[in-house]
């Protein structure tokens, strides 16, 4: 089977709101989740669209459900690590600011962050394989986050790093599972449809 693991769109920024930050897209993202959209409808069948409950990745992935007239299936496993955070600051911002969360990020300093790196990639890898073995023989998009895509590309190639690469906006990273549950990465942050 065939897992396309989808980053969402492009979102708002939200700082330090009261409860849990979780921005929908922004005009950007609107046009790149569209894009997305008319770019899967050209590929061969996908069979299934699952997506993170967090607004961004549903946003991202209604239009591809609606193109290729599918049912979208929300999955809590593959939420990103921040999902309760209170603010949303895109992770290129944080890195352009020399953020202290961006360094805490690059330093794998998670503890920092008060994330627990190895129950998220538990969480993760577990989901996404759930979602592999349910759909034998098919093509599956997982819309989903860039810690999401990070954490299980690098549990598929054994690497320790948890943030090893960046997944553009909507971009698309290709993992092949075999029946027997072997896995390798076919492709890693396609984004010809934003050109």
């Amino acid at each position: 089977m065939e897992l396309l693991l989808v980053r969402h769109a492009r979102p708002h920024r939200i700082e330090l709101v009261e409860g849990v930050a979780d921005p929908g897209l922004d005009e950007v993202g609107v046009d790149q989740a569209n894009r997305l959209a008319g770019w899967l409808a050209d590929e061969p069948s996908v069979h299934a669209v699952y997506t993170s409950p967090l607004r961004r990745a549903r946003e991202t992935a209604v239009p591809i459900v609606d193109t290729l007239g599918l049912t979208l299936r929300v999955d809590d496993g593959v939420s990103e690590w921040d999902a309760d955070a209170s603010s949303y600051i895109p992770v290129e911002e944080l890195k352009a600011d020399a953020h202290p969360a961006w360094e805490a990020m690059r330093d794998e300093r998670w503890d920092d962050l008060g994330v627990d790196a190895v129950g998220f990639v538990r969480r993760v890898v577990g989901a996404v394989d759930a979602i592999a073995a349910a759909h034998a023989g098919e093509r599956v998009a997982v819309v989903c986050h860039a810690g999401v895509v990070n954490a299980y590309t690098a549990a598929v190639l054994g690497l320790e790093r948890l943030l090893w690469f960046e997944p553009m906006y909507t971009s698309i990273t290709r993992v092949l599972v075999n029946r027997d549950g072997r896995r390798s990465v076919f492709t890693l942050n396609e984004h010809a449809h934003l050109r």
